[in-house]
């Protein structure tokens, strides 16, 4: 699907400082770029920014969607800045003001720390969050977080309840419990556009790097590198590369593909490689791609199926498969066309069955078990869950988390 992008012309730099980036310093700090796609002609945008660790960065997206009585919802904000909230007044002043600010996790903090901030610029929204809400290592309430006391209410438990019900349906999957804090993601529906909002737990991975990822190419020809010493062109070719590499890395964080490298070795071949072109590509975490480590992303990616990300299927929805089948069911139901992830690839054109199967991977008997799959159900490479599964045993061993249920 092309999605056509919008941006305002940069004033200064300061249109894109971000100055909170202290309370979660990851990549890229203090300057965040974004970028606004119309999805639905008139209803639906999305605003795309970046984050990541060590040049691993993928792309992180709030939704904003018109309601027939007038302004928008605006579902899991990103960093407010100068340039994210001219764009957003750019749809206010056609559309409407910002009535709800939607909060659909509680234990993403890559989401929870916008809020406040975003809620501060439109001082007239409604803030409502999902329920349950935890912080660690100190439970504090929610206006100590910067939430504004005054305006900020839980979800309603019942959907029908809520004061958008006529135009949106949501189901909240969770709590799930993981040791100091639990897990729960609040997917929401739109009805008039038949368009299914989620957080982290579906996902898609497109071919090529985002828009979002190529306005600051080098963490794409970063990883394009086979050696400390390349020097990479900077061409499509390249940030495709990189791009699948890092999605390797942000799914699985060791797949099987990439050989680590004890860091006696690292001395030993640097010491004896007669230039420096010789040298393997090494890093804090030494590692080198092994020559098929393409094979995997292909896996991975499917024919950019819908799955579920690894780290959640490994360490947190199966310690709640029977509640997390039954929300899977309930959103199902839902009659819609496309799915908005706030992560990786957007929108996705997906409907109620490809979603239901994205999580036999909870069930005992499911078409996948049972061999009664194609490209797009096909279980994720075992070997690749390797680091996953070797954390997951550790949590256990210690009593951090509680243990992994059967599949139903």
């Amino acid at each position: 699907m092309n999605v056509p992008i919008m941006n305002v012309p940069l004033k200064n730099s300061q249109d894109l400082s971000w100055r909170y980036w202290f309370t979660l310093p990851i990549y890229p700090y203090g300057k965040r770029r974004t970028i606004r796609r119309e999805v639905v002609k008139d209803t639906i945008w999305t605003f795309e920014q970046i984050q990541g660790i060590f040049y691993v960065v993928v792309p992180i997206r709030m939704t904003a969607v018109k309601m027939e009585q007038g302004g928008l919802l605006i579902y899991a904000p990103v960093a407010p800045t100068k340039e994210c909230i001219s764009l957003v007044n750019e749809l206010e002043a056609e559309h409407g003001s910002v009535k709800y600010i939607i909060l659909p996790t509680i234990s993403g903090l890559e989401h929870k720390v916008f809020v406040g901030p975003f809620a501060r610029k439109f001082p007239n929204a409604e803030v409502f969050v999902a329920p349950n809400q935890w912080s660690f290592p100190l439970n504090l309430p929610l206006s100590w977080l910067g939430f504004p006391s005054q305006r900020t209410q839980l979800l309603p438990e019942d959907s029908s309840q809520a004061v958008f019900a006529d135009e949106f349906d949501y189901a909240i999957l969770g709590s799930i419990a993981l040791g100091p804090g639990s897990f729960e993601e609040v997917a929401f529906f739109h009805k008039r556009s038949r368009t299914l909002l989620v957080t982290d737990s579906v996902l898609s991975i497109p071919e090529d790097p985002p828009a979002i990822a190529q306005l600051d190419p080098y963490p794409l020809l970063f990883h394009a590198k086979d050696r400390a010493s390349d020097l990479v062109v900077d061409n499509q070719a390249n940030r495709r590369k990189g791009w699948q590499r890092i999605a390797l890395f942000a799914m699985y964080f060791q797949p099987s593909v990439l050989e680590t490298i004890p860091w006696t070795q690292v001395f030993t071949e640097a010491s004896q490689a007669p230039d420096r072109s010789k040298k393997a590509y090494y890093g804090l975490f030494p590692f080198r791609w092994k020559p098929h480590w393409q094979r995997s992303f292909e896996a991975l990616r499917g024919d950019g199926r819908l799955f579920v990300a690894p780290i959640l299927q490994t360490l947190i929805l199966n310690r709640a498969p029977q509640e997390t089948l039954t929300w899977a069911d309930r959103v199902a139901n839902w009659d819609f066309q496309r799915i908005i992830s706030c992560h990786l690839h957007s929108p996705i054109a997906a409907r109620s069955q490809q979603f239901r199967e994205a999580f036999s991977f909870l069930e005992k008997h499911s078409a996948v078990s049972a061999g009664l799959f194609n490209i797009s159900t096909y279980p994720l490479p075992e070997e690749d869950f390797k680091l996953l599964q070797d954390i997951d045993k550790n949590l256990n061993k210690y009593g951090i988390v509680p243990p992994p249920k059967e599949k139903v």
